[in-house]
């Protein structure tokens, strides 16, 4: 049994009948709620996920999204653009029964790129941390709910975007002026905010990040039930790291194939390295689709509308192509 291949969340273009009429055409088995940043504030990764938070508000500044004592117009706009989306999702997902995934920044990166007051990232208030992940933790079991009311055979799948963890957990976030870094989060902490934070959710939980350095292990402890990553910037050093997920029964989300417009090889070619990782690891061949869903290598934005459709084809085709061929 494969688990096939999806998306990681964004797609060009800003209408959102289109989008899920083409998610739903292309991942038949493991569909998911697109992202339309191109819509403008609100409708980005970012803003979305601070459109979710209970209690909590924010709105944009010139410099990025910055915490608000009231709701206000860019609130309202995340979440009547959430609505638009879910709207569109239900009515291509009909008698749908299946994988289904849903994506939200997760609290680390939220806390690295959401301003207080004064201009800083909230990162470095360990008290405005806690009270985010609480908000979003309490927004996510709310949008969990509604998902799985419109979508009743769904199985839903939570992918929680953290390309800043790594930054955060090595200190390299950068402070407003740029001239200094905030100090690096210790490890513990992380791992508590996301564990908390994972057991909002009963089914599988994903981690995605499309930055060098994945910390599988720190994600694994945390309760992760799968990790999303480019494929391209794995290291041998992060080779056993990855062979304990994999045995230990952590999915791959395997970001094989370029997010950007680029020429596509044959859809066996882009699993290659895969196979490749497989026998370098020692893993049995025969793990390899019950292990690995395919994937771009992070979300569709910045591509072109026929590269996005391109890309999530070709994204099945080599999914069919591991689970036929794993040698």
């Amino acid at each position: 049994m494969s688990a096939g291949a999806t998306g990681v969340g964004s797609l060009p273009g800003g209408d959102a009948r289109e989008a899920a009429k083409t998610v739903t055409g292309s991942f038949e088995e493991f569909p998911y709620l697109a992202e339309l940043p191109a819509r403008g504030p609100g409708a980005d990764m970012i803003g979305r996920s601070l459109g979710l938070l209970v209690d909590m508000y924010a709105h944009v500044e010139p410099s990025g999204w910055r915490i608000s004592d009231r709701p206000g117009r860019d609130s309202k706009r995340s979440r009547s653009w959430l609505g638009e989306d879910l709207d569109a999702l239900e009515e291509f997902t009909q008698g749908y029964t299946g994988k289904l995934k849903v994506q939200a920044v997760g609290p680390w990166t939220l806390a690295a790129a959401l301003e207080l007051h004064g201009g800083e990232a909230m990162l470095q208030d360990p008290g405005a941390c806690r009270d985010l992940a609480g908000s979003l933790a309490e927004g996510l079991r709310e949008h969990l709910a509604d998902v799985r009311k419109r979508i009743p055979g769904a199985q839903v799948v939570l992918q929680l975007d953290e390309p800043s963890l790594t930054a955060v957990l090595l200190g390299r976030v950068r402070s407003a002026s740029g001239y200094r870094t905030y100090r690096a989060v210790d490890r513990q902490v992380v791992e508590g905010a996301l564990r908390d934070l994972f057991a909002v959710h009963d089914g599988e939980v994903v981690v995605h990040s499309c930055a060098p350095e994945v910390p599988f292990a720190l994600l694994r402890r945390a309760g992760a039930t799968g990790v999303s990553f480019d494929f391209s910037l794995l290291t041998e050093r992060e080779d056993d790291a990855i062979g304990e997920a994999v045995e230990g029964g952590t999915k791959l989300f395997a970001g094989v194939v370029p997010g950007t417009d680029a020429p596509l090889s044959d859809p066996g070619g882009s699993v290659m390295g895969v196979r490749k990782l497989w026998r370098r690891l020692g893993l049995a061949p025969g793990t390899l689709a019950e292990s690995v869903v395919v994937t771009p290598s992070c979300g569709l934005a910045g591509a072109s509308p026929a590269y996005a459709r391109a890309v999530q084809a070709h994204c099945v085709r080599a999914a069919r192509s591991l689970a036929d061929n794993p040698e």
